[in-house]
């Protein structure tokens, strides 16, 4: 153990803490994408255009969510408020099998084929508005309480092995999900795969405990430092995409002392900041490109698939394709590419992946081409443009920084999500054919290019000061 610690750069007594951390975020991961391929499913079984407004709808509502729990979590204590958090997730995965059981018990039939209910369309449309926001708090409040155990430094070290066994939890969710789906055309596979991802809930309560009573436990913890009088815990905040880790400094200024200040404080820092009015920018063309890559990837898969069952097995084997490479991009690629071709050119990679996806689906839009495309574009999403956009926020002052941040990562970032659904109704609109949407990221794609550039020698300069 101690050669295996040596290895991933751990110190003695940190192994043990972060293996149970990585199993606890490998079974979150799981359960989410047990669950995920039936979300993705039911929204678009009824068609695009349903898919459109579902999908609007679902970045406001996770707008204000997100920015109600930001301020709720931020005052609770975790350690209690956790456990509590994924047994409301159990109880309502269970709710909505219960209610799919007793609709094809009932006679109904799944959303989107011809015996469908109105209780499994309701049961469909609130799921994939629910299951995004439930997403925003599994992942925030693990990392949350990943802050509270490990201090700074050994974030900086713990943070990437405990984010692969996050991914290792996707690839295994989504590769049993699409397993299960081609096996069966059960009308009762959404409500078996709920409860699956309820049992992974389930199991991360028991892992979060275990792994709570070794971290108080410990001297190598900041709860078990904080416990033995020895250093001080202070609650931080976390934000992570699907699988990847939350920056260790996040909810902390530098004294140790939480910043305050309200949404539109963040507003005006941002406003009034031309770096980080670019910064915003960046995300507002990042959260287009990712819209319009969803929607081409949602249409082509529902042109692929015949039954709900096909649906569901397709999106799951699209999520765990893009984890795949995820994990393979986290490992050989992420820790080496900032370094040797600075961040500007590491954020500029995101968008010549979009242009050369769309460029090569005009030409075969066909479900092989959209796969790859979208697991690069995933991969290239978490692994190296999330890293490096998060480096931006190095050079900025602490207040700048907690401040702005919930405004470009969330207002933002929903802004993005919404005009690109616009974006991508106008097109179906006009009768577009994927040339022309390929043709129209085209300026997008020089525009964001550019701007990544900027970017990258905005932050030289403030380096050089």
């Amino acid at each position: 153990m101690n050669l295996t610690a040596r290895l991933l750069n751990m110190k003695r007594g940190e192994f043990p803490l972060a293996l149970m951390s990585a199993l606890f975020f490998f079974l979150v991961l799981c359960g989410y994408f047990f669950v995920r391929p039936v979300r993705e499913a039911m929204g678009v079984a009824r068609g695009m255009e349903e898919l459109r407004w579902l999908f609007v709808v679902t970045s406001a509502t996770a707008l204000v969510a997100v920015l109600i729990f930001g301020g709720v979590v931020a005052r609770l204590n975790r350690r209690r408020f956790i456990p509590i958090a994924y047994l409301f997730v159990i109880a309502c995965l269970i709710g909505f099998a219960a209610l799919l059981i007793h609709d094809v018990r009932s006679g109904g039939g799944l959303i989107g084929t011809d015996a469908q209910s109105g209780l499994s369309l309701g049961v469909g449309r609130t799921f994939y508005v629910w299951l995004t926001v439930i997403n925003l708090f599994a992942t925030s409040v693990f990392w949350a309480f990943m802050v509270d155990i490990f201090d700074v430094h050994q974030g900086k070290r713990l943070f990437a092995f405990i984010g692969i066994g996050g991914t290792l939890g996707a690839i295994v969710g989504g590769w049993a999900a699409n397993q299960i789906s081609g096996a069966t055309e059960s009308p009762y596979l959404p409500a078996g795969l709920m409860l699956m991802g309820a049992g992974c809930f389930a199991l991360a309560i028991a892992v979060m405990l275990t792994l709570d009573r070794m971290a108080v436990g410990s001297e190598v913890s900041s709860l078990g430092a904080a416990d033995s009088g020895s250093a001080e815990g202070a609650p931080a905040g976390g934000e992570t995409g699907s699988s990847g880790a939350a920056g260790s400094e996040e909810g902390r200024s530098t004294d140790g002392d939480r910043i305050g200040g309200t949404f539109w404080e963040g507003a005006a820092a941002v406003a009034k900041s031309p770096y980080l009015l670019g910064v915003g920018l960046w995300v507002v063309f990042m959260a287009v490109a990712n819209t319009l890559v969803y929607f081409t990837q949602a249409n082509i898969i529902l042109t692929d698939s015949d039954t709900f069952s096909q649906l569901v097995g397709n999106f799951a084997l699209f999520d765990y394709v893009a984890q795949s490479f995820t994990l393979i991009t986290q490992i050989f690629i992420t820790t080496h590419l900032i370094r040797k071709v600075g961040v500007g050119w590491t954020l500029a990679v995101l968008p010549v992946v979009t242009l050369a996806g769309f460029a090569v689906l005009a030409v075969w839009p066909v479900y092989g081409v959209m796969l790859i495309f979208s697991a690069l574009h995933r991969a290239t999403r978490y692994a190296v443009s999330r890293p490096s956009r998060e480096t931006l926020f190095s050079v900025v002052t602490p207040s700048e920084k907690y401040k702005a941040k919930p405004v470009v990562d969330v207002f933002l970032y929903r802004f993005g999500d919404a005009a690109g659904a616009g974006i991508d109704g106008l097109f179906a609109a006009l009768g577009l054919t994927l040339v022309w949407v390929a043709g129209s990221t085209a300026p997008l794609a020089a525009m964001w290019i550019a701007l990544s550039m900027g970017m990258g020698r905005a932050q030289t300069r403030r380096i050089a000061r």
